[in-house]
């Protein structure tokens, strides 16, 4: 375990307990509260490996505390990252004449919406805690496991696989 990694679960941990400790209990002085995300905010960003306070946006793939536009890419894996922030992802123009792709998606104390074309065949797994994940279908998970695939969807043709991780945040699949 590297020291960063353990010093941000650390932090992390310390601000979850203040958190928990100001919730239960009557009085909730917002000190506290400011001192608890201070805490949160740092063991992130330890986590994240990027401890620059001023930049909220660190890459064309991680999204923190800031608003990003994604177009998606046509790598075959993709991994895209939005904590404490928001982003929408365009998946409509990837070209699967090379393969399947497989994106993953993990949201954050954030909110994304999703983009993709009702067109292209797609294989959806959604993992949500305390959170809301909307799909396509109708169908929405607030806690446990939600699955989407399209009208077009065949395991042996070319697809995307997302997988999306939701905690404490808000993910909206929209098919266009």
């Amino acid at each position: 375990m590297g020291a960063g990694l353990f010093w941000g679960a650390l932090l992390i941990l310390i601000g979850l307990g203040i958190v928990i400790r100001v919730v239960f209990n009557i009085n909730f002085p917002i000190v506290k509260f400011v001192i608890a995300f201070f805490f949160i905010f740092i063991g992130i960003k330890l986590l994240v490996g990027n401890f620059n306070f001023w930049h909220g946006h660190v890459d064309e793939n991680t999204t923190i505390f800031s608003e990003s536009r994604i177009d998606g890419q046509d790598e075959i894996f993709k991994e895209y990252n939005i904590i404490f922030g928001s982003s929408i992802i365009d998946l409509r123009n990837i070209d699967l004449s090379e393969g399947s792709k497989e994106i993953k998606i993990n949201t954050i104390f954030g909110g994304t919406i999703l983009k993709i074309d009702e067109k292209t065949p797609v294989k959806l797994k959604v993992d949500v805690a305390f959170a809301n994940a909307k799909l396509p279908n109708g169908n929405t998970a607030t806690f446990g496991t939600g699955r989407y695939e399209s009208d077009t969807f065949n395991r042996d043709t070319n697809h995307i696989y997302i997988k999306a991780d939701v905690v404490f945040g808000d993910l909206k699949v929209k098919s266009y």
